[in-house]
């Protein structure tokens, strides 16, 4: 049986409603409630060694980056032919795959296209020129359907604009970092406009937060981009308000130790989130961007991290279609239940304040072999008991507490309780970059009194090393070893996101919080009654 309640857009759901509702978050492709008829499927990703142009002050021809863009295809169409040979229902390939990143708003404009909003019915592998000039696109489309395969690409998208619109800019187009999904009969199933950028002078910010979802007999995926992980809209709304049981997630991600490798926070998230996670990092070794993946809810299924070779990685693993429903999936975690119930262990006179990266953190060291420390900033104390199978002399660990606005940007607002390696054994190196350690623990528990429900467990080992299945969090929100001694370690955290204390939260949502509030109760019906359904 198969039921589907098609809303298109977030505004017709508005307009369903009631006009009152608030509109802070445009969906362009919102609920389609669909009974899968597979319990799990093959998903492929590619991590893509990026052929880059030459750096040019003014345009090159759109004659010379179609070139380009088509190389890098080249390059896309042997792994998606190879991932579809060996089954593969779906692959992801990287943020920026087609043309590389170091752009001016002049400079990008030959490589962009303009993408029509999937609600039109396009397969352009069969209708090439229905939307002008779109060799692009009607490339990509032939390599889904072709391949018979869902294909995820990220590319560039260019949208006219009324120049007497003061928010229109001097060229008369908005251009957005676009993602786009084909199916396999090479039809636009998916489009979506990236809205956090990191760093991109040459692309444009949507004017509301998208939250882009499509369905298909395998499952119901969501889309967001690189920056778009770090904050609350689309990436959490997805998937609470949506229930995606899936995110594709295109990324160029530049690797930053000590908390925030792409393979470590990208497992973490899928971890702490409880939802499948498909990950395509870009490949440059020079730039630190490596670490592609398959996350599952309660362990990664395979990742990729290398910084020795200048060569791409396909990776592939059958993931669960719907994790909800999985024997595996985990329990939700009530992160600070077990932090507030206990006595905090005596506080050390010798805190010490130091930094990771921009943020000043207070740490207290691991002087024993084994102990139990509290180490607290402002509303946080981080808790930990551990026990090292041997403690190295030149090692020296410290337990780590911050709270408050990260960075330089000072735009999302953190909560992290972290055990962590120092470089070296003087603690003025404590936070700063190490990628090798030797120190093993037979046992260890971190937990913290997080304000915020949305905590994300990472642990990572030397030389840049995941540990699946050698660690678990408890329901009340301890992260512990299991099955024996750990790997040597160079991180335990407990990565806090307090989304509502965000700069952009409070400055760019709705103050209507209720009426938001309501609107997402109302999806959240509509998915209950799938479930129902689905039952």
């Amino acid at each position: 049986m198969n039921v589907t309640y098609d809303f298109r857009s977030y505004q017709e759901v508005l307009a369903m409603i009631g006009s009152s509702f608030p509109t802070s978050a445009a969906v362009f492709a919102l609920l389609a409630l669909n009974v899968s008829a597979l319990d799990t499927f093959l998903a492929a990703v590619y991590e893509h060694a990026i052929i880059l142009p030459n750096k040019a002050e003014t345009p090159v021809s759109q004659e010379d980056a179609l070139l380009l863009m088509n190389k890098n295809i080249d390059i896309l169409e042997k792994a998606i032919t190879e991932a579809a040979e060996k089954g593969a229902q779906i692959i992801v390939t990287p943020e920026d795959a087609l043309y590389g990143w170091d752009f001016t708003r002049e400079t990008i404009f030959p490589y962009l296209e303009n993408i029509p909003d999937p609600q039109v019915n396009w397969i352009p592998c069969q209708d090439t020129h229905r939307f002008g000039h779109t060799p692009v696109q009607t490339r990509l489309s032939c390599l889904a359907k072709n391949n018979s395969v869902y294909v995820l690409v990220n590319i560039g998208d260019k949208k006219p604009c009324n120049s007497r619109d003061s928010t229109c800019p001097s060229n008369g187009y908005y251009q957005y970092n676009t993602n786009v999904v084909y199916d396999t009969e090479g039809k636009l199933v998916a489009r979506y406009h990236k809205y956090h950028l990191y760093s991109e002078p040459q692309f444009d910010v949507p004017k509301k937060p998208e939250l882009v979802t499509f369905n298909t007999s395998f499952g119901r995926f969501g889309i967001f981009t690189c920056f778009d992980i770090l904050f609350h809209d689309p990436a959490v709304t997805l998937v609470e308000g949506f229930q995606v049981d899936t995110i594709l997630f295109p990324t160029a991600w530049m690797n930053v130790l000590p908390l925030l490798t792409a393979i470590e926070f990208h497992s973490a998230w899928a971890m702490g989130m409880r939802v499948n996670l498909l990950v395509a990092n870009t490949h440059h070794v020079s730039l630190n961007m490596t670490g592609s993946g398959i996350y599952a809810p309660h362990s990664p299924k395979v990742y990729h991290y290398d910084m020795e070779t200048a060569s791409g990685k396909l990776l592939l693993s059958e993931v669960d279609s719907h994790p909800r429903v999985s024997p595996a999936y985990p329990a939700a975690i009530n992160w600070s239940a077990y932090a507030r119930t206990i006595k905090p262990f005596p506080i050390q006179k010798n805190t010490f304040g130091g930094f990771i990266s921009r943020d000043e953190f207070n740490f207290t060291e691991l002087y024993e072999s084994a102990g139990n420390l509290t180490v607290c900033q402002k509303e946080l104390c981080c808790h930990l008991s551990y026990r090292m199978l041997e403690k190295e002399e030149n090692e020296v660990y410290v337990l780590g507490a911050f709270t408050g606005l990260h960075g330089r940007r000072r735009l999302e607002y953190w909560q992290v309780c972290t055990m962590l390696k120092c470089k070296t054994a003087n603690l003025t190196t404590c936070g700063q970059p190490v990628e090798t350690a030797s120190t093993r623990f037979e046992m260890f528990s971190l937990s913290g009194t997080f304000e915020t429900k949305y905590v994300f467990p990472e642990v990572l080992l030397s030389k840049i090393h995941l540990s699946p299945g050698k660690f678990e969090v408890l329901k009340d929100g301890r992260l512990v070893n299991k099955n024996g001694t750990s790997g040597p370690i160079l991180t335990v955290s407990l990565f806090g996101r307090w989304y509502t204390k965000d700069l952009l939260y409070n400055s760019g949502r709705t103050s209507n919080s209720a009426r938001s509030y309501l609107l997402i109760s109302i999806l959240l019906m509509i998915t209950a009654l799938q479930n129902i359904v689905m039952a």
